[in-house]
């Protein structure tokens, strides 16, 4: 019966269009020489739109009340009220429609509201995600001073949840926590960045448009695989090849390492930064170039002294966001690193991210007013608050560039 109803209301909208469209056109006049713009105030598309909007309104009306009366009145009722109120939708459009309707004005109006809308969406989920994250974090904070929290080196959230259980006091020292989230993503950037720019430089100014067909393409399918793939990778490949090499120097490696999980991750970031760099250094302006080359310059130094300035801040977004996938990463993590919160310098020990971390606290039977689960919003509020202070350092250095060569 739903699927029928969503059908019909549907087929309907979609004949209310051509109904606008050929009334408008139907009583504005055919026979008249001059345009159809100078004989009536909006194009007949703008009228189709109307007459669907206006259907299509009165049907979702229709459809929230009958949804609230559900269980008072029978379904037949509510598909015969539906009905009607369509059919009234119809009538409006029809005394609406003329030559002298401003159905341009209605209708660009109702698409600015509707964009409003979506706008208005994003900034309250914003918002909410914000007020959720300080709220529990303010919880958490009256259980573990923040100083503890932000300068303890020793990360170990046992602690029991309910009075019958047993438990330890916990510590909330997320220092080893934060340092491995920055050492993956460090090794992670040392590997892609390179990579990535180079690839974006060869693919925009040396390659043959039959080479940039077929390898941008092939490169951006490393984006489409999942991480859990990466993980495996990782985990059986990159992890065992990484401790066989240094055993064979005398060294003892562990399978899962930072060096282990950020070298993946790095792979599976490359196409970010190469198709954004590239997209980047295409948006130059050709007259750079050909500037360059005319005062005598070389491919490479148009490239390195002309073209990279001038697509500096475009390329510096693009690893901003590479960062931020990087930072916000947790399959590889888990697989290729483990999850001890190790504070530790050295790349090759086992290390954990805050995501995982945040995973694991809000993981099983929880109850959100011990300090082990709360300890959750209070890394993730302490990550957005850095990933925030990365953005506005972007932005400025964006900014700076933006104004020298504008």
């Amino acid at each position: 019966m739903t699927l029928v109803l969503t059908a019909l209301i549907l087929a309907t909208i979609a004949a209310a269009f051509f109904f606008g469209r050929h009334l408008a056109v139907a009583r504005t006049g055919a026979a008249v020489s001059a345009s159809f713009s100078d004989r009536a105030h909006s194009l007949p598309a703008y009228h189709g739109y109307f007459a669907a909007w206006s259907v299509g309104l009165a049907a979702f009306v229709a459809v929230a009340v009958g949804w609230l009366l559900r269980d008072k009145i029978e379904p037949s009722v509510i598909a015969v009220l539906i009905l009607a109120t369509i059919g009234l939708g119809f009538a409006f459009s029809y005394r609406k429609i003329g030559p002298r309707f401003r159905a341009r004005n209605i209708v660009e109006g109702f698409v600015k509201a509707v964009l409003l809308l979506c706008s208005g969406v994003a900034v309250l989920t914003t918002l909410g995600i914000v007020l959720s994250l300080v709220f529990e974090s303010f919880r958490f904070f009256e259980q573990v001073p923040i100083f503890d929290f932000l300068t303890g080196l020793q990360w170990s959230p046992q602690t029991a949840l309910r009075e019958d259980q047993a438990g330890q006091s916990g510590a909330f020292g997320a220092v080893p926590i934060f340092t491995g989230t920055f050492m993956i993503m460090l090794v992670a950037m040392f590997v892609a960045a390179p990579i990535g720019l180079l690839i974006a430089i060869y693919l925009s100014e040396y390659a043959s448009k039959r080479t940039r067909a077929l390898v941008k393409p092939m490169i951006e399918i490393l984006a489409g695989v999942p991480t859990v793939v990466y993980g495996f990778f990782a985990l059986l490949t990159v992890g065992p090849t990484i401790r066989g090499f240094a055993e064979s120097l005398g060294f003892g490696v562990p399978t899962q390492s930072a060096i282990a999980a950020g070298s993946v991750m790095g792979v599976m970031i490359i196409p970010f930064i190469s198709s954004l760099s590239d997209d980047v250094i295409n948006a130059v302006p050709q007259t750079l170039r050909d500037g360059s080359y005319a005062l005598g310059a070389t491919k490479s130094e148009t490239m390195t002294k002309v073209i990279f300035p001038a697509a500096l801040p475009g390329i510096i977004g693009a690893l901003l966001l590479a960062v931020s996938r990087a930072v916000g990463e947790t399959m590889i993590v888990v697989m290729a690193a483990g999850r001890a919160a190790n504070l530790t310098g050295n790349p090759f020990e086992a290390v954990t991210t805050v995501t995982v971390q945040i995973v694991s606290l809000l993981t099983g039977d929880q109850e959100f007013d011990s300090p082990k689960t709360l300890a959750a919003f209070a890394l993730g509020l302490v990550l957005f608050v850095i990933t925030l202070a990365l953005n506005v350092v972007a932005l400025l250095i964006v900014r700076k560039y933006r104004e020298r060569y504008e």
